[in-house]
């Protein structure tokens, strides 16, 4: 075969130009964001080491500055409410995790609103699953000292979710399940990373009716290990049995640990929820929204088991909207509860007052 017939891969489209950059941040080095001619460089300092963080501060000549979200911003008490950035000439590593990220930290004597480029910097590392904390360098007219580095145009940003919406079944495989007899695992991987989400079918249920679905996030703590701070493991449990008792339904089980955040964010939040802070104020802290999860997902794989019409045990209304969003008919929703422990009834009481779950909870306290 001569060189010219010879076949040529092309591995570059959107999907891959992020999931490359969201790979370098993960790894501790720079990106560059560009947006016209604008070249931003930009890294985590969730991730990186002190080293990378002071060779960064050389080669910008101490142009950084640190992106504080607007949640974070507003936790320092600064009068925005959008995000800023604030300049960290003469600041070590150490001082700009804590002021980051850290409880207690004083807000930065000056600092500025941040630009849409800058800003875009918190997209790149939601996508991550790493903390916003995003150092960040206007290197337009010094691009080549980071031509190492790989580079992204912030436009591929905006397509990012698009691709979690693309899923392929992998394999579906009878697992017997205690008190609930036999149930399909169905196994589907796609959307960035090309993560790996499951679907558990209770029963035989008749796809050409209403099919009762739960939407489940992962909680490696509630889920796995029976943490009394949340009340997850007894909703997953008590979700599956009220799709048996509907005589058949399907879980789909979402890899998106902490709200969407990722394990490391939620333990963080979790310290500092033991210091008297609530789950949403907690992760504000750390410069995350109260929720950061998505369920295009889901929708992808009701469509593939082929349901269009669902009755959604949740108590929560943002599932709903991402279900109906992705052209699911919501028909019904009922609740699905957990015990109420001293642990954490203050959580429910937050996801209640504050994030707009549907709970009475006064009922579940009194009931306990």
């Amino acid at each position: 075969m001569s060189k010219s017939s010879q076949a040529v891969f092309q591995f570059s489209t959107p999907e891959i130009e992020v999931e490359r950059a969201v790979s370098e941040l993960r790894y501790g080095r720079p990106v560059l964001l560009n947006a016209g001619p604008r070249r931003l460089a930009t890294f985590a300092l969730d991730c990186v080491a002190p080293s990378v963080y002071d060779q960064f501060a050389a080669a910008t000549e101490d142009r950084h500055a640190l992106l504080l979200t607007a949640p974070r911003a507003s936790r320092l008490g600064l009068p925005t409410d959008g995000d800023i950035l604030a300049p960290l000439s003469g600041i070590t590593f150490d001082q700009a995790s804590r002021l980051a990220y850290s409880l207690g930290a004083d807000a930065p004597r000056s600092w500025q609103q941040a630009d849409q480029l800058a800003s875009q910097s918190a997209e790149l590392a939601r996508l991550a699953l790493l903390l916003p904390a995003m150092v960040v360098a206007d290197v337009t007219d010094m691009a080549d000292r980071f031509a190492g580095c790989c580079e992204l145009s912030a436009s591929r940003l905006k397509g990012a979710d698009v691709a979690r919406q693309r899923f392929d079944q992998v394999v579906r495989t009878r697992v017997p399940l205690k008190d609930l007899g036999d149930a399909d695992f169905v196994v589907f991987r796609g959307g960035l990373a090309q993560k790996d989400q499951v679907a558990i079918v209770v029963g035989k249920p008749d796809v050409s009716k209403t099919v009762p679905i739960r939407i489940h996030s992962s909680c490696i703590t509630g889920d796995l290990c029976g943490s009394l701070k949340c009340d997850c493991g007894d909703q997953l449990r008590n979700g599956l049995a009220l799709l048996k008792s509907a005589g058949g339904g399907v879980l789909l089980y979402l890899d998106q640990e902490g709200r969407g955040t990722g394990i490391g964010a939620k333990m963080r939040a979790y310290g500092y929820q033991h210091l008297g802070l609530d789950t949403i104020d907690a992760d504000a802290e750390l410069g995350l929204r109260e929720d950061h999860r998505r369920y295009e997902a889901a929708v992808a794989m009701l469509q593939h088991l082929k349901i269009d019409r669902v009755a959604v045990y949740t108590n929560n209304p943002t599932k709903i909207e991402g279900l109906r969003l992705g052209g699911i008919q919501v028909e019904a929703r009922a609740a699905v509860n957990g015990r109420v422990t001293a642990e954490n009834e203050n959580y429910l009481r937050t996801k209640t007052l504050r994030a707009g779950h549907m709970m009475d909870l006064a009922s579940l306290v009194a009931a306990e």
